[in-house]
């Protein structure tokens, strides 16, 4: 059974992700997304890109980003020796991602209420960071953390920068750097901390870069230098954000006023009942996911209890279908995203209604159906599959999941 669905049917990436969502995960995935419920959620997009810059997950490999890009929470953003791209925030921020740079978006809430939320690592090298509402709905939570030290801001755009050790020097020491460009941050680090206003620049030594002991433990407290480092220099597009910044100092960006939670197909919803535009939005955010190769991109558009199954074509030319196991769900999901390459899809229709029983006033549960015609290769195998699929969507918390799918091979 399984290497029929593995030979015939070429939208099992697509289930075997959904699946993936649907049954007990993996202990560690379900661990970690128990204790950070932004994982696999809708981050930025990529607005401008230059040479190579990468977004990988845990259970997906590095794909090349280009304009349109999602970028998910929790997924490690890599950028090459020549590689720089620009991604604006869901709270209407921007983040340039420098040359050489890595970081990963933590936490990330943007909804319009006290505990919207932005908290990105920066592994190594440097980005500018713009900030959206976040920083007036919930400053406390809108932060750079480091290897080495915290950045707390207060409305801004400042550029910390991950120095590691291969690139230090005597002039330049191991640890963390941050310029200040508008409004100001706060570097913390070793119990203490130090408030950077616009043209200055904070450090805080990374404790890795000389023997701590008691008498120097004061060398660990950030400081402002005296002058702005060299290895600061303007980015391919600091033009273009400058002019953002300046905008958005004199006109900060504000919080939707919708009451409850405010993602985009919520809001569709509060503003009517319009199931083929909710349809279209759903498998929008779906096919972006699945391009992404990243099974988490899919976690949050399943609901737990959703029933799938895919039913494909047979060696003597009848049709099987199949209910995943959770065994069979995560070999399959691993997998194929493993073997998948040169991957294409169109979608030939897309018909949403409410579903039978459901009225408008309610508006919680639709019935969606496409037609799909997709090809590439797996396990460097050429496909080109056409497939139908139909999802029934309920409105749960604010989020309209799929509690129903199948998939059925033409």
């Amino acid at each position: 059974m399984q290497n029929t669905a593995h030979r015939a049917f070429g939208r099992l990436v697509a289930m075997a992700a959904l699946l993936f969502a649907t049954q007990t995960p993996i202990p560690v995935l379900a661990q970690e997304a128990s204790a950070n419920p932004d994982l696999g959620k809708p981050f930025a997009t990529v607005t401008r890109i230059k040479g190579e810059v990468t977004a990988s997950g845990k259970q997906g490999a590095p794909r090349k980003l280009k304009e349109g890009a999602v970028i998910l929470v929790g997924e490690t953003v890599k950028a090459a020796p020549n590689g720089e791209a620009v991604l604006k925030t869901n709270d209407a921020g921007m983040i340039a991602v420098r040359p050489d740079a890595e970081f990963v978006p933590e936490r990330y809430a943007a909804e319009g209420k006290p505990t919207d939320r932005q908290v990105l690592r920066l592994v190594t090298g440097s980005l500018r960071v713009i900030s959206g509402w976040i920083s007036q709905t919930n400053r406390s939570e809108h932060k750079v953390v480091t290897p080495s030290a915290t950045i707390g801001i207060r409305g801004t755009d400042h550029e910390p920068y991950a120095l590691p050790a291969e690139k230090a020097s005597e002039q330049y020491v191991q640890g963390t750097y941050d310029k200040v460009n508008r409004g100001g941050t706060t570097l913390e680090a070793s119990g203490g901390s130090v408030d950077i206003d616009p043209g200055k620049v904070g450090f805080a030594r990374d404790p890795k870069a000389g023997k701590r002991t008691r008498a120097l433990f004061t060398i660990l407290l950030p400081t402002l230098l005296d002058k702005v480092p060299d290895f600061y220099v303007p980015g391919a597009f600091d033009a273009e954000l400058d002019r953002y910044s300046a905008s958005q100092e004199k006109q900060p960006a504000q919080p939707p006023q919708v009451k409850g939670p405010a993602t985009a197909v919520a809001k569709a919803a509060a503003d009517g009942c319009k199931p083929q535009q909710l349809g279209e939005q759903w498998l929008k955010r779906f096919d972006s996911a699945l391009a992404a190769r990243d099974s988490k991109s899919v976690l949050a558009l399943f609901a737990d209890d959703v029933k799938a199954s895919a039913t494909v074509r047979t060696n003597n030319g009848g049709s099987e279908t199949i209910d995943f196991s959770r065994d069979e769900m995560v070999k399959s999901t691993l997998e194929a995203i493993a073997s998948l390459q040169d991957y294409q899809q169109r979608r030939l229709s897309i018909q949403a209604k409410l579903a039978a029983g459901e009225s408008e006033a309610a508006c919680k549960r639709i019935e969606l159906n496409s037609v799909v015609i997709e090809q590439g290769k797996m396990g460097s195998k050429p496909y080109r599959i056409e497939a139908t699929e139909d999802y029934l969507l309920e409105l749960r918390n604010g989020e309209w999941l799929a509690t129903r799918a199948s998939t059925s091979q033409r």
